[in-house]
C-alpha cells in the first residue's frame, strides 16, 4: 500500500502534488491555513509555460481542461517608455508557448479535480517535528495535529515545515511591488487601457518600473515595483490609502498621465508586497520522510517563473512517490536533486537577466524581446 502523503499548503504546488498523486492511486491530505476556498482572492493572471507548468498539468490530466480556462489575446505584451512611447509592441498570435489565466480559475480547476474532503481547511501550520522512527508530526493553530510518515511542505516562503530541513530564512530582495486595481477600464479608464492595450505593459526605468496587465471582466492589475530598504516603505502609511497613494505617485512625477493614471486613478487601496528570497542555491541534506517545493524550497524575487515551478514541484515530485512505490527515500532524494538543479539553474538565469537590464533601461529590455522574437 503507497505511503499516504500529508501536504502542508494548497497552493498551486500543494494541489498540483495531490491531483498527480491521486491520479495515481496514491492518497494525500492537504492542510491549508485559510478557511475556505474563497476565503481571499488568489491573485491576478499567470502565464503557464510550455516547458514546465503546462507539462505539469499533463501529468495531472488536466491539460485540456487548462485550455479552457485560457483568456485569448493576452500573451500580446508592449513596452513603453517613461513619457508613454511604444518601443516595443507584440501581438497575440495564439502561437506563444505562455499562456494567460487567472491564478483563482487555475486553483479551482486543481480543487474541482480533488475527491471531496482531500483539503482541510482552516489548518494553520505552527510547527512540526520529528518523533523517530521517521515520522514527523505538524501542530496547527486550531490545536489539532497530525502525525505522518511522509511530510511534504508546499507552505510558501514562511514555511513552517522548512525548519525540519534548513535554518534558512527568507530575507528581503531588496524591491517591492505596489499592487492596484482599476475596473471598468476601458469606459472609466479609458487613457490608462488604451496604454495597456489587450495583453500586458512593461514600463521600466532604473529602481522604477510599472507593469500592467489587462485581466478577465475589464480589469487591470497594477503592481508598481519600487528599489528600495523596507524602512522607506515603512515610513508611508498604508493604513490611509489617499496619502499612500499620493506618496507613491510623486515617485513617477514626470512620467506619462496615462501610466500614472494606474496609480492616481486606482479603485484599490495600495497593497505592499515586499519581495523576499531564500539563499542562491538553498538546499539541503536527505532526511529521510520530508521535503518540500516551491517557495518553500527556492522563494525568490518575482521572476516570472514562481508559479510553474510549483507545480512542477508538484507533479515531478507526485511521479517520483509513484514510480518508487516501495522506496520511499529513493523516491524524494531523486525529486531534491532535480529540484535542487532546476531552482538553480532558474536563479542564475534571473539573475543574468536582472544584470543585461543593468541602467539602460527600458532600452535593454526591448533589446532583449526583440531579439527573443528574431530567435523564435
Amino acid at each position: 500500500m503507497p505511503t499516504p502523503v500529508t501536504i502542508v499548503g494548497a497552493g498551486l504546488g500543494g494541489l498540483t502534488l495531490a491531483r498527480v498523486l491521486h491520479v495515481h492511486g496514491i492518497p494525500a491530505t492537504v492542510y491549508e491555513a485559510e478557511p475556505s476556498p474563497a476565503a481571499r482572492t488568489q491573485g491576478g493572471m499567470l502565464d503557464i509555460h510550455d516547458y514546465n507548468g503546462q507539462p505539469a498539468l499533463e501529468a495531472a490530466g488536466l491539460l485540456a481542461e487548462f485550455r479552457g480556462l485560457v483568456l485569448d489575446g493576452r500573451q500580446a505584451m508592449r513596452i513603453l517608455d517613461r513619457d508613454g512611447t511604444v518601443l516595443f509592441d507584440k501581438a497575440d498570435d495564439g502561437t506563444g508557448g505562455r499562456p494567460e489565466v487567472q491564478r483563482a480559475d487555475l486553483r479551482r480547476l486543481l480543487l474541482d479535480s480533488l475527491p471531496a474532503g482531500t483539503v482541510r481547511w482552516g489548518h494553520k501550520a505552527t510547527g512540526a517535528r520529528a518523533l523517530g522512527d521517521g515520522r514527523r508530526e505538524v501542530t496547527f493553530a486550531n490545536g489539532a495535529t497530525v502525525v505522518t510518515s511522509l511530510l511534504v511542505g508546499a507552505d510558501g516562503a514562511w514555511s513552517q515545515v522548512r525548519p525540519l530541513l534548513s535554518p534558512a530564512t527568507p530575507e528581503y530582495a531588496g524591491t517591492a511591488f505596489i499592487e492596484t486595481y482599476l475596473f471598468e477600464a476601458d469606459t472609466r479608464h479609458p487613457a490608462a487601457a488604451a496604454a495597456v492595450g489587450g495583453g500586458s505593459l512593461i514600463a521600466p526605468t532604473p529602481g522604477r518600473e510599472i507593469h500592467a496587465h489587462r485581466e478577465s471582466g475589464d480589469t487591470l492589475h497594477t503592481y508598481l515595483m519600487l528599489t528600495e530598504p523596507l524602512d522607506w516603505f515603512a515610513a508611508i502609511d498604508f493604513t490611509d490609502p489617499a496619502a499612500a497613494t499620493a506618496r507613491i505617485a510623486r515617485e513617477f512625477d514626470g512620467w506619462a498621465p496615462e501610466l500614472t493614471a494606474l496609480i492616481t486613478e486606482a479603485d484599490t487601496p495600495p497593497v505592499l508586497r515586499p519581495h523576499y528570497a531564500l539563499p542562491a542555491g538553498h538546499r539541503w541534506d536527505r532526511t529521510p520522510g520530508v521535503t518540500l517545493l516551491g517557495d518553500a524550497a527556492h522563494l525568490s524575487a518575482p521572476n516570472g517563473e514562481g508559479a510553474n515551478l510549483a507545480m512542477q514541484d508538484g507533479a515531478e515530485l507526485g511521479k517520483a512517490l509513484a514510480a518508487h512505490p516501495g522506496d520511499l527515500e529513493a523516491a524524494l532524494a531523486g525529486y531534491e536533486q532535480a529540484m535542487f538543479t532546476r531552482a538553480a539553474e532558474t536563479a542564475e538565469e534571473a539573475a543574468l537577466l536582472r544584470h543585461m537590464f543593468g541602467e539602460d533601461l527600458p532600452q535593454s529590455l526591448v533589446r532583449i524581446f526583440a531579439e527573443a522574437e528574431q530567435n523564435r
